[in-house]
């Protein structure tokens, strides 16, 4: 059965919009199932499906952006608009284009500092996009054994302890970090990432200014509506892709990149 489904994986690569036709720079994508799920915020704590989609094995990394900038100089710090990134854009690389004297060091590390703009065009560039919330969200259930660890108190206590700790001044490369049931690496211990509807989850008006929003949903008070209390690990993923913006830019938040699977194929 794997055998057939390791086949019918290359001949759907193969068929996929843009494939053959765009220069890749990024990861190699790996096929996830799909199946159902109660996401931490949904409607009425009713399973969701996420059909069978590709998802990068690791996160785009310093040395596969750089590559990106240098066939779109458009999205180069000294020539990006800032409508679409705010002023810390790639701020860990002292060049305009390039990682600079630092790329020994960060090349094979996940890119950080990178807006959800910039990461939306990436994936574009590679026939891709952007994960929805709830395919990352599916795909990151899944431990080194399992494809749902939701109930493993080993898994979510490692979640735990990896926002505990610090950010270290470089981030390790992503051929270094967890890999999971789907063979997918980094999704948790390495760095956040942007997902296609990061903002969708908590809002209920046109953003925080909004004076009929209730304000309490970005607080702890947001923890009512969960379908899962206890779940602290999923609610601080929410939480923080709900407190950015699109041009934001953050020193431990990165990107992967994901792509549909023809509709006959599922």
């Amino acid at each position: 059965m794997g055998r057939y489904f390791l086949l019918l994986f290359f001949l759907l690569v193969l068929a996929l919009p843009g494939a053959g036709q765009k220069k890749s720079t990024g990861a190699p994508a790996l096929p996830i199932k799909g199946g159902s799920f109660v996401p931490l915020y949904g409607s009425d704590t009713q399973p969701v499906t996420v059909a069978p989609f590709l998802l990068d094995k690791y996160p785009v990394t310093n040395a596969a952006f750089e590559a990106f900038l240098q066939a779109n100089p458009k999205w180069a710090k000294s020539t990006i608009k800032r409508i679409f990134s705010d002023q810390n854009y790639l701020r860990h690389w002292s060049a305009g284009a390039a990682m600079g004297q630092e790329k020994s060091k960060i090349s094979q590390s996940p890119v950080i500092n990178v807006s959800w703009f910039v990461a939306k065009a990436y994936c574009e560039c590679q026939g891709k996009r952007l994960p929805t919330t709830n395919e990352w969200e599916f795909a990151a259930l899944a431990s080194e054994t399992k494809a749902n660890a939701t109930n493993d108190e080993k898994f979510y206590q490692r979640s735990l302890e990896w926002y505990s700790k610090p950010n270290p001044k470089f981030l390790p490369p992503v051929q270094e970090s967890f890999k999971n049931y789907y063979g997918v690496q980094g999704m948790i211990g390495l760095v956040w990432e942007w997902t296609q509807d990061y903002n969708s989850t908590l809002l209920v008006g046109e953003g925080r200014s909004n004076a009929s929003l209730d304000k309490q949903e970005f607080c702890g008070s947001g923890a009512s509506g969960a379908t899962n209390v206890k779940n602290y690990v999923a609610f601080m993923r929410y939480a923080f892709r709900s407190s950015l913006k699109a041009n934001y830019t953050v020193g431990n938040l990165g990107f992967r990149c994901a792509q549909s699977l023809p509709q006959a194929s599922r």
